[in-house]
């Protein structure tokens, strides 16, 4: 089976400021967010990327999904180079993170056309799309509510509507379910579920065990920009505890903490 996403040793460095370099609290010029990262992902599956806060997951999702370039490696997606076919690339995948921020005064209304027009989607599409997306998400009424005046919950589903404008065959998520309340969450991880049973290719970022139990087919755990494991979740959660002790014997052997 061919993968749909395949990322190719890619390795991706910052140069860090004196004030960054306080924060990391590192005396480095130079750090290595993510280092020989290679993995492989299918139609029809979820796969995590599992790790701590600054093992890298942020950018390699970026990486994947063209943002930002690896200083090498590469990544393909359905056959097509982020580096040397960035456009082509675009076409196949939606990205949401936190960090992408809806304007406070236009409206959903407004945002979902105006994506859609960007990715040269034909008015009749549009519309259909628009009707399902919407009722999917509880968005139908509140479709002329300026972004400013919504819940952090709709904020969210409004995102990933837009995200998924033009059906992509690749869905990346970043931390899905960071800052949502209990309901909008299991919206978004229940919908997940549903574009993988659709055949979509879905990618997620998180630091959180229970939600690559619940949602993902299989998993890759990353530890200081490189990854340690890449395994069916399967084979790995035997029980409820079987995930977590492997993380955290492999965050014990890559850094030494815990010890």
């Amino acid at each position: 089976m061919n993968a749909i996403l395949s990322v190719q040793n890619i390795t991706k460095t910052f140069h860090l400021s004196k004030k960054q370099q306080k924060l990391e609290q590192s005396h480095e010029k130079i750090k290595v967010a993510v280092n020989g990262l290679s993995f492989e992902a299918f139609k029809g599956e979820i796969y995590g990327l599992l790790g701590p806060n600054g093992a890298g997951k942020t950018t390699a999702l970026r990486c994947i999904s063209t943002l930002i370039k690896p200083d090498s490696g590469d990544i393909y997606i359905n056959g097509h180079s982020v580096i040397t076919e960035e456009d082509k690339v675009r076409k196949h995948i939606g990205f949401l993170t936190s960090d992408l921020k809806l304007e406070d005064f236009f409206t959903p209304n407004y945002l979902f056309d105006y994506f859609s027009k960007l990715h040269g989607i034909e008015d009749s599409v549009r519309i259909d799309r628009k009707k399902q997306l919407f009722d999917r998400f509880g968005i139908k009424d509140f479709a002329e509510v300026k972004v400013g005046d919504l819940s952090t919950g709709m904020k969210q589903k409004v995102s990933i509507a837009i995200a998924i404008v033009h059906d992509p065959d690749v869905i990346i998520f970043d931390e899905p379910t960071n800052g949502l309340d209990v309901l909008t969450a299991k919206v978004v991880t229940d919908y997940l579920k549903e574009l993988r049973d659709a055949g979509k290719t879905i990618i997620i970022s998180t630091h959180i065990f229970s939600l690559v139990e619940r949602l993902c087919d299989r998993v890759g755990i990353i530890i200081n920009g490189k990854l340690l494991l890449d395994q069916p979740l399967s084979e790995i959660a035997s029980n409820e505890e079987a995930l977590e002790k492997v993380f955290f014997d492999l965050v014990e052997k890559e850094s030494g903490e815990f010890r």
